[in-house]
């Protein structure tokens, strides 16, 4: 978060760091694969645990 997000955007004001945030965290867990998942998304490897 700190490395991808926090250092690489200015912030105007709270409103506009919890809009950018939460779309970092939105793409993190939603789109983004991940290596320790097998390539699936959170969200993806979620769905498939839960057998929906």
């Amino acid at each position: 978060l700190r490395d991808e997000c926090l250092n690489t955007n200015w912030f105007m004001n709270l409103k506009h760091a919890r809009e950018i945030i939460e779309d970092w965290r939105r793409d993190y867990n939603e789109v983004r694969p991940h290596s320790s998942l097998k390539g699936s998304t959170p969200k993806e490897y979620a769905e498939v645990a839960s057998g929906f």
